[in-house]
């Protein structure tokens, strides 16, 4: 788990290297253990380093193979990466350290970029060859680590973060109209390979891109989930489906225990943390360390899970820490948690992250997480209206449960000048609706959201809040064996007993009855959702601010309406409308735009 960075140029100039050398800094809360810069021909790299797999110097990056004319920067990890290497050994390789960075260097070189497709884990790179000049940027298959380009006169810069980016200078920052529209409708989320700055890219999951020395590029997609069903799985019944779901989950579990450091778990009391844990335990794994956060109750919500955590942690005895988060802590954690936000991000799980982060890291370095369970598996209640619904109909259906707004609604919230004439988010479903495969309208939605929503809200939150205290978060539930099994299972097994039927069922006799049949929870926190005190005053100074009048993005009688009476406007999902825009603007002050 690190930062990366690099630059290629294309107009016969050198790297700026004191670019690179910026932009890897930016990043050092990634990468806290170590830095690096290496210059070859037209290409710099940059690295910061966290200490996950081989603690030594020979692990440390941009890691250079002369006698392979190769040079990378890495971050994540391949699981298998032991396998691949007693492979790439019988077939001629002789190895310097014990890292799977070098595992990538051999694998490119002997498979190529396709060698991706033989990797399990979660990961983006970039490899220069020597001879060629040739870049190559990878990303892994659910986007679990993040991977951003920005291109000027000249030049391609890449990055771990796009604040990171911002820090080389040269970025056109100007706000991308249809980001902004996607921000306001998708449920906050601005899709690949936009981001909310006109100047700066994101290279897509599962995407490998080869850049030339004379700019020109070609990008391939190397993986998606079909969500159709398969001919090897007919005849299987509901008890048939959670027996496997289990199975591959276990090796899920089993293969995120890799590391050189001690391994933790987020157990938020939910179930699908819950299960890690229970299977963590199974494993043999003894004084584990598990991890919860709970805030103080507002406005009659409650602010914690910790009823369920601390059973679970007495049913597999782990060492548990308990975090209740101090009011006094709240307000500024906000602002730390927008600093660490790659992209603005309106979900107010991204405070518990952060502060759940901060507490996690002063103990260990990598946390497993029930991530992307919901996603992947029909947990969420927007889900189960699209039963039945003809496919025709699915795309209609779906913003129907899941956009924040219609598209004729930011005529009341935007200045003219930032309305656009079409709907760019509604088309982005209908085309992905419309993608072969996924014959029924949820498997449609789930393969969206798999792809999409979950790369950019749910996945991004973790890697940023967690990265900005160094700390790996490893997410079994996006294990990509186990997202093309699920993605095959029929949908009425996963909409059963009221969302992720055949994870539940999977799950019991594994966790406690409690667990399962609980109502879902979320990370709550709820001095977010009802704006009031201290942090409603932090939103009015935010989006009344000079800078934000001069921006010019949203109308002043819809914000004087919303500052009247911040609470009970909501999107289509509950999310509180004033802090979706006040967000936005909190994010682009903090990063001086």
């Amino acid at each position: 788990m690190c930062g990366i960075a690099g630059e290629i140029r294309f107009d016969g100039a050198e790297p700026d290297v004191a670019a690179v050398a910026r932009i890897t800094a930016e990043m050092h809360r990634r990468g806290p253990d170590g830095s690096g810069v290496h210059a070859s021909g037209a290409v710099a790299l940059g690295h910061r380093r966290l200490k996950i797999l081989d603690l030594s110097e020979r692990g440390a990056q941009p890691m250079v193979d002369p006698e392979l004319g190769l040079a990378a920067v890495f971050n994540g990890l391949i699981y298998n990466y032991r396998e691949l290497r007693s492979e790439l050994e019988a077939a001629g390789h002789r190895f310097f350290s014990t890292s799977d960075t070098e595992v990538l260097l051999k694998a490119f070189r002997q498979w190529g970029p396709s060698c991706v497709e033989r990797f399990l884990g979660m990961f983006a790179f970039g490899i220069v060859e020597r001879d060629t000049g040739v870049l190559t940027l990878g990303r892994d298959r659910l986007g679990i680590k993040p991977l951003y380009v920005t291109e000027g006169t000249g030049r391609l810069r890449f990055a771990s973060s796009l604040p990171a980016l911002l820090a080389g200078g040269g970025v056109d920052t100007a706000i991308d109209p249809v980001a902004l529209h996607h921000y306001l409708t998708f449920h906050s989320v601005v899709p690949a390979p936009r981001t909310i700055l006109s100047g700066v890219r994101k290279l897509p999951p599962a995407t490998v891109r080869t850049i030339r020395p004379d700019g020109t590029a070609t990008e391939r997609v190397y993986w998606r989930p079909e969500h159709v069903r398969r001919p090897e799985h007919a005849g299987m019944d509901a008890r048939d489906w959670s027996d496997a779901v289990l199975e591959a989950l276990r090796v899920a579990v089993r293969r995120r225990m890799v590391a050189d450091v001690p391994v933790g778990v987020l157990l938020s009391g939910g179930l699908d943390s819950s299960l890690v844990v229970a299977l963590l335990a199974r494993e043999g794994q003894s004084g584990l360390k598990t991890f919860s956060v709970g805030f103080h109750a507002t406005a009659g919500e409650a602010g914690d899970e910790f009823e369920y955590s601390d059973l679970v942690a007495a049913e597999f005895g782990t060492d548990h820490q308990q975090i209740l988060v101090d009011p006094d802590r709240m307000l500024p954690a906000v602002d730390a948690a927008i600093g660490a936000m790659a992209e603005p991000m309106v979900s107010h799980d991204c405070v518990a992250f952060h502060l759940l982060a901060q507490e996690v890291s002063r103990s260990v370095t990598v946390v497993q997480s029930g991530q992307g369970a919901d996603e992947v598996l029909a947990g969420y209640d927007w889900y189960p209206p699209l039963a039945g619904v003809p496919r025709e109909r699915g795309p209609e259906a779906y913003a129907r449960v899941f956009t924040d707004r219609p598209h004729a609604e930011l005529a009341a919230v935007l200045e003219p000048e930032w309305l656009l004439d079409h709907d760019p988010s509604r088309a982005f479903v209908a085309e992905h609706f419309a993608a072969p495969g996924a014959e029924e309208t949820l498997d449609a939605a789930l393969r969206l959201d798999s792809t999409v929503m979950l790369v950019d809200d749910p996945v991004k939150r973790v890697d940023n809040m967690t990265m900005a205290w160094g700390l790996e978060a490893r997410v079994p539930f996006l294990d990509h064996e186990l997202v093309e099994l699920v993605a095959a299972c029929p949908p009425e097994h996963k909409l059963a007993h009221g969302g992720k039927g055949v994870l539940k069922d999977a799950a019991r006799g594994v966790v406690p009855d409690a667990v399962i049949d609980r109502p879902k929870g979320y990370f709550p926190v709820p001095a977010i959702r009802h704006l009031e005190g201290p942090f409603l005053d932090r939103v009015r100074d935010a989006v009344t601010d000079p800078v934000a009048k001069a921006r010019g993005l949203v109308r002043r009688d819809w914000l004087d309406t919303m500052l009247a009476d911040p609470n009970t406007t909501r999107t289509n999902l509950g999310s509180n409308a004033l802090w979706q825009v006040a967000l936005l603007e909190m994010w682009l002050q903090e990063r001086g735009l």
